[in-house]
């Protein structure tokens, strides 16, 4: 008798999507983007949070509506987004004087820790995964998939300018 658990068999993908550039794009991304989500949870952050103080560390406040907007987030739900940062003490919030309807947001110091360590983990989950490239692949692959953001989505067209390293220590606050 054997206590050894029998494998499941591979079952593959039809031919026909492994010629497609598009469908290999897409189901890499997905498995990335669950590899991220669940390294975030598991840091105790969602991968949005990412997103919003990587946004912020760039410098300007933002307004609410700019956040949802560049992260493609429902402005509802980046609501409860900015809340659970706030309550951690990783962003603040204040009235706009210009315009009292609308919320600027913008990093604390705490924030830019934070984020570092985010930067760090969703670092080392590109390590891991692009491994199977070497280095001049991943600046191939990644040039690529940039000129292509660049010409295609609007929020990306300025993307010339190269994102800190996980490693660099997050810009200190005047």
């Amino acid at each position: 008798m054997t206590t050894e658990t029998p494998t499941r068999p591979i079952h593959r993908i039809a031919k026909e999507q492994l010629a497609s550039t598009g469908f290999l794009l897409a189901r890499l991304g997905f498995a990335f983007k669950g590899k991220a989500i669940a390294a975030c949870e598991k840091a105790g952050f969602e991968l949005y949070d990412y997103g919003v103080l990587a946004l912020l560390a760039e410098g300007a406040r933002q307004t609410q509506s700019t956040i949802a907007d560049s992260l493609t987030v429902d402005p509802s739900r980046l609501v409860a987004l900015l809340d659970s940062l706030e309550k951690r003490g990783l962003i603040v919030r204040q009235r706009d004087t210009q315009d009292r309807r609308r919320h600027l947001v913008s990093i604390t110091a705490e924030g830019k820790r934070e984020l570092g360590r985010l930067r760090a983990l969703i670092k080392g989950l590109e390590e891991e995964f692009f491994a199977p490239l070497d280095e001049a692949s991943r600046k191939s692959l990644h040039d690529l998939l940039l000129h292509l953001a660049s010409e295609l989505d609007p929020r990306c067209a300025f993307a010339t300018v190269k994102p800190p390293a996980a490693t660099e220590p997050p810009p200190r606050s005047a």
